[in-house]
């Protein structure tokens, strides 16, 4: 048998994930169609984005207090919502954890953890601005909900992962479920739980900013505001502000995750 003849053999076409290919690029260029995606709209709209980023420059810091007020705001929110979404998706975490927890109680609260994380934070941001009004309650409310949903599922997926050697040697001594937690499985998923805090709180200080544009406090509630005044400049001094804090925060969270090694 020739040498190229095993090649084929050895590596026969994938004629199944080809026809895929083929079908998702199809349907793509379906799609734009559908959605009028052309050319030359993206044309247009890179003209538009040239003179709206001109009317932005320079930025207009003059209200400096406002923007201030409104940055410590969101910052408040984001640091109280993912304390609480912390605090909230321990026990979570571990009532969905399969090797751990009974089975009936494990899918309940994996379902109660999918439901947390079915909506949008920015849509149940606006529930809550319907039930409880405008305001920073609004946005903790929201960002709880939507950070407690994250973390306990991550955190579910690692104590399922851990080794369970650990655990029966320490049920072995005739350790109470306590003792367990607290020697067989938060020392194997502490790293892990804390570096999932630590993203929770970097995320949370964007969204923090995103949730404030529909009423629920923070800096987007001004950014909105600028928006609708056409007021650009003011515009482009709040959003240089929010990078400024992101970048901030992460180089927090980078300075943490060293200490923490």
């Amino acid at each position: 048998m020739s040498a190229s003849a095993l090649r084929r053999r050895a590596f026969p076409p994938n004629w199944g994930a080809r026809a895929t290919a083929l079908g998702l690029v199809a349907y793509a260029i379906y799609a734009l169609g559908q959605l009028d995606i052309t050319w030359a709209r993206l044309v247009i709209g890179l003209g538009e984005a040239g003179r709206f980023l001109a009317r932005m420059w320079p930025p207009n810091f003059s209200r400096a207090e406002l923007l201030i007020e409104g940055l410590l705001e969101s910052l408040q929110i984001a640091v109280i919502s993912s304390a609480l979404g912390i605090l909230l998706a321990l026990p979570l975490g571990l009532m969905a954890a399969r090797n751990l927890a009974p089975w009936p109680l494990a899918v309940a609260t994996r379902g109660f953890v999918a439901f947390c994380r079915s909506l949008h934070y920015v849509i149940v941001a606006i529930l809550f601005v319907k039930a409880i009004g405008f305001g920073a309650l609004a946005g903790v409310a929201a960002l709880t909900i939507a950070s407690m949903g994250f973390i306990a599922k991550l955190f579910a997926e690692a104590i399922e992962e851990i080794s369970m050697k650990q655990v029966e040697a320490i049920r072995a001594t005739g350790a109470g479920f306590g003792a367990v937690l607290i020697y067989g499985v938060l020392p194997q998923v502490a790293s892990r739980f804390i570096g999932f805090s630590l993203y929770q709180l970097d995320s949370n200080l964007r969204n923090s900013t995103l949730v404030g544009i529909v009423g629920a406090g923070g800096i987007g509630g001004t950014l909105f505001a600028a928006f609708k005044r056409f007021d650009y400049d003011f515009v482009a001094a709040i959003l240089l502000s929010i990078i400024a804090l992101i970048f901030i925060a992460e180089l927090i969270s980078g300075w943490i995750r060293a200490l923490l090694r």
